[in-house]
């Protein structure tokens, strides 16, 4: 693996208003160099969030903080896949998912230098992918179209019979979301798809953690009947998650 993926950077000058954020790269040269650098690291399984240490993540973050790259490409590395998932069920499809991602890593970088560590680098940065996707939607003034062209092309010539089941499940449940209205839609993908407990998404979203708890049970809710009501194949299962969700809640 090259060492030397990340955009050169200018060192700062005395009395340059911008001396804190002399280290980070320019958002053009940012984003091809890391759309060039996960191009090459995506089949690589990275640890999941879950069981990761929050110290690491503060320890990662004081020293890319300080100026050291390697240290700034292993926290964008560790938490890619998350805010990919979030910006990918947000967006509704892989396209626009893979611009508000690129969008929120650029983002995470340049607001580096102004990141205090009052809330845990997860949950600011899942903040930063969130506000990215949905800006993206806002921009195009529309819903999420998901693109059951990508699901199928990807399995084309390869897939099994359970492979083909899960892509189903998965356009059905992506159709569904996209139908969401934003007030549920953002709560339920950071519950359901990237994990967030209620505390770290009110946080994520600044709302209530008693609202976070009834947004996401609303949109469960309408995404089990809206599944029903598309002929979906697998409401059902989509419903027995969120009975089993709901009981562990």
């Amino acid at each position: 693996m090259s060492a030397r993926c990340w955009p050169k950077c200018t060192p700062a000058t005395s009395g340059s208003a911008r001396s804190d954020r002399s280290w980070a790269p320019t958002p053009v040269r940012a984003c091809w160099a890391w759309r060039t650098r996960f191009q090459r690291l995506r089949p690589i399984c990275w640890e999941p969030v879950s069981i990761r240490d929050d110290l690491d993540d503060a320890r990662l973050t004081r020293a890319a903080q300080a100026g050291d790259r390697r240290a700034l490409e292993q926290l964008l590395r560790l938490h890619h896949d998350q805010i990919h998932a979030i910006c990918r069920r947000l967006a509704g499809n892989d396209a626009d998912g893979q611009d508000a991602t690129q969008e929120a890593l650029i983002a995470i970088v340049r607001g580096l230098p102004r990141f205090h560590g009052r809330a845990k680098f997860s949950t600011w940065a899942y903040r930063v992918a969130t506000n990215a996707a949905l800006d993206e939607l806002r921009r195009r003034g529309r819903r999420p179209v998901p693109t059951a062209i990508e699901a199928s092309d990807r399995f084309a010539g390869t897939a099994t019979a359970d492979d083909s089941t899960a892509v189903v499940a998965r356009l059905d449940f992506d159709a569904a979301l996209a139908q969401l209205p934003e007030e549920f839609r953002a709560p339920v993908v950071l519950r359901d798809v990237a994990g967030c407990d209620y505390a770290e998404i009110g946080s994520i979203l600044q709302i209530p953690a008693g609202t976070v708890r009834s947004r996401i049970a609303r949109g469960r809710a309408r995404l089990a009947e809206t599944m029903r009501a598309n002929g979906g194949n697998h409401h059902d299962a989509a419903e027995r998650r969120n009975d089993e969700a709901s009981n562990h809640e």
